[in-house]
């Protein structure tokens, strides 16, 4: 709302700023939220924001290890489409990570087909994946 008293003056509690201090300080405590909210794992469980939707979207769509497997793709449409809207190969490459013994400890996701090696060779796609 505005101030309807004085109109065309400030407030008396404002102190000016310079806009380029001001930037500056702002974009980093942006950037600083960011890295902590979405980069870095989160300490309880070692798990980022997407493979926490990656393993609740397997969840409730129901493909659990007793499950038959499941295209990738579909897993990744899932995800994409309800809980994370931030493109395909991010979903993709955070769930085949969770499914790579070497990448783990304890692999979170059971993946067969392609995901990788050791070596450094790089997944199928996912159209050629499976996952449960």
């Amino acid at each position: 709302m505005s101030d309807t008293q004085n109109p065309g003056q400030t407030p008396q509690d404002t102190t000016p700023v310079a806009l380029e201090e001001e930037m500056r300080r702002s974009y980093l405590d942006y950037a600083m939220s960011v890295i902590v909210a979405r980069a870095l794992p989160d300490v309880r469980d070692g798990l980022k924001p997407v493979h926490r939707r990656i393993l609740f979207a397997m969840q409730e769509a129901g493909y659990t290890a007793d499950k038959p497997y499941r295209k990738s793709a579909r897993v990744v449409g899932d995800v994409m489409g309800k809980y994370h809207p931030h493109g395909d190969a991010s979903i993709y490459d955070a769930l085949v990570r969770m499914a790579q013994p070497f990448s783990m400890r304890l692999p979170l996701i059971d993946g067969q087909g392609n995901f990788g090696s050791v070596d450094g060779d790089p997944p199928a796609a996912m159209r050629y994946t499976e996952a449960r």
